[in-house]
């Protein structure tokens, strides 16, 4: 199985690289053999994070996110030549930092399992958490072509998780062989950005429960 984050859109005419960048790309040994410092990229991507919270897709600007990051800005541009990209791999961090596909619960039931994912929030970092994430709604009106990756950042990391959960459990016989897991296992991550973005509402425990209950595992009995 292979299910891997794309997160490195192309740069459209409005998104392009600013003058300093370039300028800063050109100097020697900013390109060939220095590598680069990714020790600040956390850093950097929970800035960016915060900075869409606050401001939004239109408001975010690379000075801003380097202010808040305490970084300088042609850091930021040799990593992202874009605000665009920065904003898509700060959204996958934000998704990705919730699952740790390679050390999943092991309950012995999928229900069990299902559940045991779920971590609950603060009312403030939900709510933080769906600001951010509704900014990706502005990049992509500003950009269709960053759907494919926004949806990478936003579905993917959840659903590999459960096709995982869901792969264990028609190997130990719970559910059907039949079982289309590859569909059914994007169910409630495809939900939970609906109610991010679309609803503004978090992803609760009550709701989990229901779709589980009521969608997913009827859904996998039934295939």
């Amino acid at each position: 199985m292979s299910r891997r984050d794309h997160l490195t859109p192309t740069a459209t005419p409005d998104t392009q690289r600013a003058p300093d960048a370039v300028a800063a790309s050109k100097r020697p040994g900013a390109r060939g053999g220095r590598k680069q410092d990714r020790s600040r990229d956390a850093d950097i991507l929970d800035a960016t994070l915060e900075v869409l919270a606050d401001v939004g897709f239109a408001g975010l600007t690379m000075d801003l996110v380097a202010h808040t990051a305490h970084a300088g800005k042609a850091t930021l541009y040799r990593r992202w030549p874009s605000k665009s990209e920065l904003i898509i791999d700060a959204v996958g961090r934000l998704k990705r930092s919730q699952v740790d596909v390679e050390h999943l619960p092991h309950t012995g039931t999928l229900r069990g399992d299902l559940l045991a994912l779920f971590k609950e929030q603060s009312a403030e970092d939900a709510e933080r958490r769906i600001r951010a994430v509704a900014g990706v709604v502005s990049l992509i009106s500003h950009d269709r072509s960053f759907s494919d990756s926004a949806h990478a950042a936003l579905v993917e990391p959840w659903a590999d998780a459960h096709f995982i959960l869901m792969k264990r459990a028609v190997d130990r016989g719970e559910i059907p062989a039949t079982a289309d897991i590859q569909t059914v296992c994007q169910v409630a991550p495809t939900m939970a950005a609906y109610r991010a973005l679309v609803q503004r509402k978090p992803f609760d425990l009550e709701f989990l429960v229901s779709m589980i209950d009521s969608v997913i595992l009827p859904a996998l009995d039934n295939t």
